[in-house]
């Protein structure tokens, strides 16, 4: 409904205050995960998945999930059926109290906010670790970037000087010495940034096993940003410029 006249888990029938079979039976869901330790975070994202919403045309949210939460007509007052206990309301009430302080946030939940510009929630950090593991069991995932050939011009020409000053007798140790490090200079310079990039990831994974919890020291070196999509798939992008997830 667009405008909801009654909470939801309600309806009207024959002029009466009735329970709505579906919606008020997802009222008793929302209680009974709350209290069993889901966050909003995470309720909300179950919710969004399911094909009953709060009102019509609006994805869910943690304000709809709050008002649920702490509506006391669902124990049955001011003339509404019972869709909970008496007690069900008051521990989530002492639970929603409790939590007024926020936890700290982890590391690893600032580095996902960092890189995707928007909270971290549960899935994200699934999705993401997800990622990560199928890169830790098969490293060789990590591709070299397609790249056009590193310009020489400035090493041969250097080289070519050098060759110069060896064959000049007596020896020009400074001005030898000198090309010498230019020429290392130059060489460094042509390696692409991202063959760097990936040979390092490689090394980073390869020596890893796959785990149960997003690590932030990984996360840290290995990715420099998340793309969130509005399906609610995600890829993430390497410090090599490689995107892994969806594209």
């Amino acid at each position: 409904m667009g405008n909801r006249k009654q909470p939801f888990g309600y309806r009207v029938v024959m002029g009466e205050i009735a329970l709505h079979p579906q919606e008020s039976k997802l009222v008793e869901y929302i209680f009974q995960q709350y209290l069993a330790g889901a966050t909003y975070n995470t309720l909300v994202e179950e919710l969004r998945e399911q094909s009953i919403p709060y009102d019509e045309g609006k994805l869910w949210n943690k304000n709809m999930v709050a008002r649920i939460l702490e509506d006391s007509r669902y124990t049955g007052e001011r003339g509404y059926p019972p869709v909970i206990d008496r007690e069900a309301l008051e521990k989530a009430l002492e639970k929603r109290s409790a939590k007024q302080t926020a936890a700290p946030k982890t590391d690893t939940q600032k580095l996902l906010r960092r890189f995707s510009g928007r909270p971290s929630t549960a899935r994200m950090e699934r999705q993401v670790l997800d990622l990560l593991n199928s890169l830790i069991i098969s490293p060789e995932q990590l591709r070299f970037p397609a790249t056009a050939p590193p310009d020489q011009s400035t090493e041969r020409s250097l080289q070519r000087e050098l060759d110069r000053v060896m064959e000049c007798q007596p020896i020009d140790e400074d001005a030898a010495k000198s090309l010498i490090l230019s020429i290392a200079a130059a060489q460094y310079s042509a390696v692409d940034s991202r063959e760097y990039e990936t040979v390092r990831l490689r090394r980073v994974f390869s020596g890893r096993q796959s785990t149960t919890a997003l690590d932030a020291e990984l996360l840290q070196r290995s990715v420099s940003a998340i793309h969130c999509h509005n399906d609610g798939s995600l890829n993430i992008k390497l410090k090599n410029g490689q995107v892994i997830g969806k594209e």
